[in-house]
């Protein structure tokens, strides 16, 4: 088989953008970068991201930090160190390390690629993704490699079709009756509708697709110009609508789905309350995203635990959970848990209740302890007999109090409690 008839995939290669910090995710981002943000269980948010390419057919990846990158950098070492170089395969850590100058960091998304274009150069590939690292869902990126060689753009943009009117939170696609890209507009005020349908906008998912000649060429120009941000969404896409051309890629083209009736998944899980819903949804009876599809797994480093157990049965003394998902290495002991998600290795004790929490790895909740619309970062002790979620004023002097009423709780923030007690 001739390189030209190869699949795409396997000339391209994913360029994983995972340095921002995620301010909005609050003191959950305080010691790790937002794609090293748990969910779902099990898994890390950049999971998502790495798994696409992977089921994609992309055995080439890079991944570029900056802010906190120690629990990112190791997780990918511990969980995706199954790439064997022997076989052409490579996922490449890439913090920001100076490399050009002794006082530039990464200065955007753009220059984060531009700094390490030897490094791309060694894969010797045809194709460059620019992947955000900070998304969950699920996408064939081999369909949307095949429509940007189809079209013959300059770049190809992954877009979601969001109502028109939510879509001014979003960096925007104004496009013609081919889905070419006639304008692109950041957050604005009143976006523009779609061809087929003026109520819908195409919102821009920070997924980009180039020839990587192409794209290396403008990141060396856009290295030299002293009016740059450096930023893809910023400088470089706006460039390549007025003087290229840009296509646009419907999210619900290549999205992967269970089953026909399934929606297209996809979440920005940046702020407390997303980030807490998310997690919850998977409570349901059929979530809207499906983590048990064999067919389009989500890889991640899988700690080597017992099974989850749940002890005693008495009248007021219970292991129990219901519509809830309880991982490996979890003791229930006693407690009550409803419409909840306990990561790795949580154990609660005698009395307790937890519903519509969210519990990352290496909790211990202690006797006669209610939590109701949690997050509980990892490694919290929760102390006896401690009640929250039910009284918003008292939660908010020792606790995170999201817009939406959920309680995010950290060991600094109970360490401050514990001390004025």
């Amino acid at each position: 088989m001739t390189p030209s008839t190869t699949r795409l995939a396997s000339r391209s290669m994913a360029f994983v953008l995972a340095g921002g910090r995620g301010s909005r995710l609050k003191e959950l981002t305080d010691r790790r970068v937002k794609p090293a943000v748990y969910f779902g269980g099990k898994t890390r948010i950049i999971d998502f991201a790495l798994s696409n390419a992977m089921n994609s057919g992309i055995r080439k990846m890079a991944v570029a930090t900056q802010y906190k990158a120690h629990s990112l950098i190791r997780h990918c070492q511990r969980g995706w160190n199954f790439f064997r170089a022997e076989r052409n395969e490579f996922l490449d850590i890439l913090p920001a390390s100076q490399r050009y100058d002794e006082s530039m960091w990464y200065r955007g998304t753009a220059d984060a690629v531009a700094q390490n274009i030897d490094i791309v150069d060694s894969y010797g590939v045809d194709y460059v993704l620019i992947l955000a690292g900070d998304h969950i869902y699920k996408m064939d990126y081999e369909l949307m490699i095949q429509h940007h060689v189809e079209s013959g753009a300059d770049v190809t943009i992954g877009c979601l079709t969001v109502p028109r009117m939510e879509a001014s939170a979003f960096g925007v696609m104004a496009v013609d009756g081919t889905d070419r890209i006639t304008s692109f507009l950041e957050k604005p005020a009143d976006p523009p509708g779609t061809p087929d349908d003026p109520n819908v906008a195409l919102a821009s998912m920070g997924i980009y697709v180039f020839r990587w000649d192409f794209l290396r060429d403008l990141l060396i120009r856009d290295m030299e110009d002293p009016n740059s941000s450096h930023d893809f969404g910023n400088d470089l896409i706006p460039d390549i609508v007025k003087n290229g051309k840009a296509q646009a890629h419907r999210f619900t083209d290549s999205c992967v789905r269970t089953s026909t009736e399934a929606p297209s998944y996809w979440r920005d899980v940046g702020t407390v309350d997303a980030f807490w819903k998310a997690n919850i949804d998977l409570t349901d009876f059929t979530p809207d995203l499906d983590l048990w599809d064999k067919d389009w797994p989500i890889w991640t480093y899988s700690e080597s635990v017992p099974p989850a157990k749940f002890i005693h049965d008495e009248a007021d003394r219970r292991g129990t959970a219901v519509s809830s998902l309880v991982s490996g290495g979890c003791i229930v002991s006693g407690t009550e848990i409803r419409r909840s998600l306990l990561f790795t290795q949580v154990h609660t004790n005698s009395y307790s209740s937890l519903d519509g929490a969210v519990v990352l790895p290496y909790v211990n909740v202690a006797r006669h302890a209610r939590l109701t619309n949690v997050v509980i970062d990892r490694g919290v002790e929760i102390p006896e007999g401690l009640v929250v979620g039910e009284d918003p004023e008292e939660d908010a002097k020792w606790f995170r109090v999201s817009e939406g009423g959920v309680t995010l709780i950290t060991k600094a923030m109970l360490e401050r409690r514990e001390a004025s007690l």
